[in-house]
């Protein structure tokens, strides 16, 4: 919801809608790991109608059952229990209908309950073990939405909440927020963490995990792994991770001061982990055969396999890695833009493993792309998605080459903090190197984009030296 909205809900100006407001709210995580791992997500809330007219029912936005197994949530109005269905408009979308029409300005609690289950054969969901379970910023726990109506509000969460998580003994617990107090009842271990208003989603990660501090001072990294690792195996690790994140604030800027610890985890079972790369990605970046190690689980905090060994840690985390700087959690729709801005993920990865593995391969990857660029192509044809989305991540390092390293890590830099929290398209990115170069930016991205294949004098300078040859020879000949 915009914040002007969200503002009109909470202040003094007369409602225009029906519309709620989320009074207090308190998330429970409790994790079970016998007879079978369950997490069960409980949520409380006090909620008033603060709208100009009686409400019937509510709208719950449900976590996507390609990536999460759950039981059907369960509700409780005040001390009612109430049978949801789902809506027929979203199919995401869960409906509370109400016992009796909510009144204006009566206040009523609601309890909602749901449980994730281990996925089932063939599932692509998320999977976790007895020994440990991660929930990732964003979309595992049922969010309240606004009213239904013009001009409706509501499903806004209070500035300050509340997150328990109950986890057996002995495991370790990291989440979002700030931690206030742990305690140990029955043999379960109860942390609280206070949530404030930059802890927008969520995240819990436990387990029975041993922790080792690495780093240089400037960014800590925790590293939690199943079994004890020893220190002095780990300084090649901790100096390709320094390399990468010195590379990622060359590139796009320094994060933020709140981001200079990173968790790199263990993942508790490598199948369900993961999310696959678009094949092309993958062969842009060189990786046809091998499948993606990590995955972003928050801003600072990334799920990693293991199972490759400790040295190839930096090059699997730099996907990952990158998205820290790109706004994760932070940008609505990070992972859904459109060309080119789709492939800026894929571009920061090329520049973090080069960094990890203390190679200089940017020629080498940008020859990869153009070779699935045709050299010549209908200017009335629309070009394939794979050609798309090869001349968005070559874009990238075009934009590099004309206006140069520092002033490319001031524009990103620009306009990923310009739209923190509101997201951004190629407006935006258009406006920031417009905003350091005072050059028409525009005409360039519409050569790039909307124009068939790639410059000619970008293919010219990156060409394969053979093919170069070649090349002019054609051009020369009679």
């Amino acid at each position: 919801m915009a914040p002007e909205v969200a503002a009109l809900a909470g202040g003094c100006v007369a409602p225009l809608g029906p519309g709620y407001t989320i009074e207090r709210q308190q998330v429970g995580v409790h994790f079970a790991a016998a007879p079978e791992p369950c997490i069960r997500i409980e949520g409380e809330y006090l909620l008033k109608n603060t709208g100009n007219q009686p409400i019937n029912e509510l709208e719950l936005r449900l976590p996507g059952r390609r990536r999460f197994h759950f039981d059907e949530p369960r509700a409780i109005w005040d001390a009612t229990a109430v049978t949801t269905g789902i809506s027929t408009e979203h199919s995401r979308n869960a409906v509370i209908p109400l016992p009796q029409p909510w009144t204006v300005s009566a206040r009523h609690t609601l309890h909602l309950s749901i449980e994730y289950l281990p996925p089932t054969t063939g599932e692509t969901a998320l999977s976790f073990s007895s020994e440990a379970f991660f929930l990732p910023a964003e979309g595992w726990s049922p969010e309240l939405l606004p009213a239904q109506g013009l001009f409706a509000t509501g499903g806004v969460p209070p500035k300050k909440w509340d997150l328990s998580v109950q986890v057996p003994e002995g495991f370790l617990v990291h989440t979002s927020g700030k931690q206030a107090k742990s305690s140990l009842r029955n043999g379960e271990i109860i942390v609280l963490a206070h949530q404030g208003p930059k802890d927008h989603y969520p995240f819990v990660i436990a387990g029975r995990y041993a922790s080792t501090q690495i780093g240089d001072g400037k960014e800590t990294i925790i590293l939690w792994t199943r079994k004890t690792q020893e220190a002095a195996g780990l300084r090649g690790v901790s100096e390709a991770l320094a390399r990468t994140m010195e590379a990622y604030d060359s590139a796009f800027g320094a994060r933020s001061k709140d981001t200079s610890m990173t968790w790199i985890v263990e993942c508790p079972r490598v199948d369900g982990c993961f999310t696959n790369l678009n094949a092309t990605t993958a062969e842009l970046l060189g990786e046809e055969k091998e499948p993606l190690s990590a995955e972003t689980v928050s801003l600072d905090t990334l799920m990693v396999d293991l199972s490759g060994g400790m040295p190839k840690l930096a090059a699997a985390a730099a996907p990952s890695l990158a998205a820290s700087w790109l706004g994760y959690a932070q940008n609505p729709g990070f992972y859904e833009q459109e060309p080119p801005l789709s492939a800026l993920p894929a571009f920061a990865t090329a520049i973090g493993r080069e960094a990890a593995l203390g190679s200089d391969t940017r020629t080498e990857t940008i020859r990869r792309a153009l070779r699935i660029i045709p050299e010549t192509a209908e200017a009335r044809r629309r070009e394939e998605a794979t050609v798309v989305r090869a001349k968005s991540f070559l874009f990238f390092y075009a934009l590099q080459d004309r206006y140069g390293k520092e002033v490319f890590r001031k524009a990103i830099h620009h306009m990923l903090y310009a739209r923190k929290e509101r997201g951004f398209e190629l407006n935006d990115l258009i406006a920031a190197f417009e905003e350091q170069t005072h050059q028409n930016t525009a005409e360039f991205v519409r050569m790039w984009m909307k124009r068939p294949g790639v410059p000619e004098e970008f293919r010219a300078r990156y060409q394969e030296p053979a093919a170069a040859t070649a090349q002019s020879e054609k051009e020369t000949a009679p």
